[in-house]
C-alpha cells in the first residue's frame, strides 16, 4: 500500500485557480459517502483552506490510487481541466513530511499561524466521522496533529506571528496612510472576521460594521466591537461612510457585485474605496476593480506583508524542521508494524463474532441465568478468546518487518480462512464504510 497526497496551494496557484477546487465543508462530508465508489482509493482524508486544497488517500498503487484521487477530486468540484503546472503530489515518507509540515504551519502563508492546526483537525474529524480512516491514516493524522502541538509549544514560532487578518489590516494601513479615526465594514461573522475586526480596532479605526446572512451573528459580533450589525444584502449601500471593506465570507460566490459597488460609489461623492478580500472563494468579483475609486485586494496580495515578517521566524522554522524529521523518522518506524495490522483486526474479529454467536446460544439455553450470571458468562468468554489468541499475536507482531513477514500473512489468512470473511467485517457483522489499509 501507499501514502499519497495530491493537491495545490498558494505557493503553486493563483487565488483565480485555487477558488475553483476549493471544498467547503459539506462538500467534503458528501463526496466522502462515495469514497467506495474509487476503488484504489481505500482511506481518504480532504484538507481545503483558504490556501490549499488536498486530499490524503491510501491506495494499493501509486499510478491507480493518483488517478482515482484527480477523477474523486474532479468528480466533487466539477471540474476537469487539466491543472497538473498547478499540483504536487507527495507519496509515502514524502507524504507524512508535508503533512507534518502543514499542521506545523511551515508550509503556511503566514509561517507561525495557528489556524491550520485546527483547520487539520477538522478536516481528520469529519473524514473519520464518514468512515474514511483506519489504521494508516489515523495514525498518520494523529502524530500530525500531535507534531503541530510540538511545534507551537517547544519553538517560538507563533511568537508575534502576524496572521492573513493582520496582514489585511496592515494592507489597508499602507493604502490609506493610517486607520486613524476611519471606519470599516466586514462581510462575515466568522473566526477570521472576528480577528480582522481586532486587528481594525487596534490600528484606531473608530466604527465596525458587520453584515453577515445570519442578522443574529452579525449583531452577536458588532456588539463585541462596539459596532453596528447591518443588513447583508443592502451593506454596501448602508454604509456609505466606510473607508475599508474586508471580505470573509465562507459563500461559494461572489457577495460584492460591480453593479452594486456602482452604486454605493455614486452615493460616496467619489471618495475612494478599498476592498480587501481575504475569502477562498472570493467574495468580490473581479470585475469591481474596474470601477473608477475603487482598488481590490484579494488574499494572494498579502503575500507581500507578510514577507517583511517572514525573516524573524526562520530560526525557529529550523528547529520545528528538526521536530519534523524526529517525528517522520519516529512514524516510519511505527509504520513497519502496521503490515499485520489488518490481518490481526480480520483474526480477532473473527474469533469475536463467533464467540459472540456462540454466547448467545448458549445464553438461549439458560434462561433462568440472571444479569450477573451473564457477566461471568460474557466475561468468561471474552478471556478464553484473548488467551487464545495472544501467543500467535505475538508470533505475528515479532515477524513484522522480517522475512517470514509475508509467509505469516500467507499461513494465518489460509488457516483461519480470513479472505473469506471481508477485510471491513466488525464484530457485529455488519460492512464498515471503510477497508482496513495493508501496509
Amino acid at each position: 500500500m501507499r501514502l499519497l497526497v495530491l493537491g495545490l496551494n498558494h505557493k503553486t496557484a493563483p487565488v483565480a485557480l485555487r477558488e475553483r477546487f476549493a471544498l467547503s465543508k459539506e462538500k467534503v462530508r458528501r463526496g466522502l459517502q462515495h469514497l467506495g465508489e474509487y476503488d484504489p482509493l481505500h482511506e481518504a482524508v480532504i484538507v481545503s483552506t483558504c490556501n490549499r486544497s488536498e486530499i490524503y488517500a491510501m491506495a494499493a498503487d501509486e499510478t491507480a490510487g493518483m488517478d482515482a484521487i484527480r477523477q474523486f477530486w474532479a468528480d466533487m468540484t466539477g471540474h476537469r481541466e487539466n491543472i497538473d503546472d498547478y499540483l504536487y503530489t507527495f507519496v509515502d515518507e514524502a507524504c507524512m513530511r508535508h503533512l507534518f509540515r502543514v499542521a506545523s504551519s511551515l508550509d503556511s502563508l503566514v509561517i507561525g499561524e495557528g489556524q491550520i492546526l485546527s483547520q487539520v483537525k477538522d478536516a481528520y474529524a469529519i473524514a473519520h466521522d464518514a468512515g474514511t480512516t483506519s489504521t494508516v491514516l489515523n495514525t498518520l493524522f494523529h502524530r500530525a496533529i500531535t507534531t503541530g502541538k510540538r511545534v507551537r509549544t517547544e519553538t517560538r514560532i507563533a511568537f508575534n506571528a502576524v496572521s492573513v487578518s493582520y496582514a489585511a489590516v496592515e494592507l489597508a494601513r499602507d493604502i490609506l496612510g493610517t486607520l486613524e479615526n476611519s471606519s470599516a465594514l466586514i462581510f462575515g461573522a466568522g473566526k477570521m472576521a472576528e480577528l480582522t475586526a481586532e486587528n481594525l480596532q487596534g490600528r484606531g479605526v473608530k466604527k465596525i460594521y458587520v453584515a453577515n446572512r445570519h442578522r443574529e451573528n452579525a449583531e452577536e459580533m458588532a456588539a463585541r466591537f462596539g459596532g453596528e450589525a447591518v443588513d447583508f444584502d443592502a451593506g454596501l449601500e448602508a454604509v456609505p461612510d466606510a473607508d475599508i471593506v474586508v471580505t470573509s465570507t465562507g459563500a461559494p460566490h461572489y457577495v460584492i457585485h460591480s453593479w452594486d459597488t456602482q452604486r454605493a460609489m455614486r452615493a460616496r461623492g467619489g471618495r475612494p474605496l478599498v476592498f480587501i478580500d481575504i475569502a477562498v472563494p472570493r467574495d468580490v468579483d473581479p470585475e469591481v476593480s474596474d470601477i473608477q475609486g475603487v482598488t481590490v485586494y484579494n488574499i494572494d496580495d498579502l503575500e507581500e506583508v507578510v514577507d517583511e515578517h517572514k525573516q524573524e521566524r526562520q530560526k525557529e522554522a529550523h528547529q520545528a524542521e528538526a521536530i519534523i524529521e524526529e517525528e517522520v523518522a519516529s512514524l516510519r518506524e511505527k509504520f513497519q508494524y502496521l503490515s499485520f495490522q489488518p490481518l490481526m483486526a480480520r483474526l480477532s474479529n473473527r474469533a469475536d463474532k463467533i464467540r459472540r454467536r456462540e454466547l448467545r446460544r448458549a445464553l438461549g439455553k439458560l434462561p433462568q441465568l440472571d444479569a450477573a450470571g451473564e457477566k461471568v458468562m460474557e466475561h468468561m468468554s471474552r478471556m478464553i478468546v484473548r488467551k487464545l489468541l495472544r501467543f500467535p499475536m505475538m508470533e505475528i507482531n515479532a515477524a513484522a518487518g522480517t522475512e517470514r513477514e509475508q509467509f505469516y500473512i500467507d499461513a494465518m489468512n489460509s488457516l483461519f480462512k480470513l479472505d473469506f470473511i471481508g477485510e471491513a467485517e466488525t464484530a457485529d457483522g455488519e460492512d464498515a464504510h471503510h477497508r482496513y489499509a495493508q501496509q
